[in-house]
């Protein structure tokens, strides 16, 4: 009994010495252009929302007519992807995300000069 009894406050002294140390983390997941889901219409869906590492983004769109494809600033710029680029093309794509800056365009013609881009940035 004694001997229980001293596991558990050593056990209770290791919790109050590591609990402050502990980060819980909270995976978000969270869909481009909320209902609308990927499309024409994200334009400046970004603003105001918070994106962490390690969240989900998800690209919810028809792949008949879209595709997602992951840039640099300059593929952004120019709304062109290169040959090292990640395409996705499900029509229910998960992505998660790590920090920094993150780049998302529409490959098909037309489409990313028309708006379907959106830039993310990560905290």
């Amino acid at each position: 009994m004694y001997h229980q009894g001293r596991c558990s406050a050593i056990l209770a002294i290791v919790l109050v010495i590591l609990l402050p140390h502990l980060e819980t983390t909270h995976v978000t997941t969270i869909t481009m252009g909320n209902s609308s889901g990927w499309g024409f219409s994200v334009g400046n869906w970004t603003n105001g929302k918070t994106f962490k590492a390690g969240d989900l983004l998800v690209f919810i769109y028809d792949p008949s007519f879209h595709n997602v494809v992951a840039v640099d600033t300059n593929g952004f710029n120019s709304c062109t992807a290169s040959a090292t680029s990640r395409a996705y093309s499900t029509g229910k794509d998960q992505v998660k995300l790590s920090k920094g800056h993150h780049y998302y365009i529409c490959s098909i013609p037309g489409h990313c000069d028309g708006g379907l881009n959106i830039p993310v940035n990560v905290s």
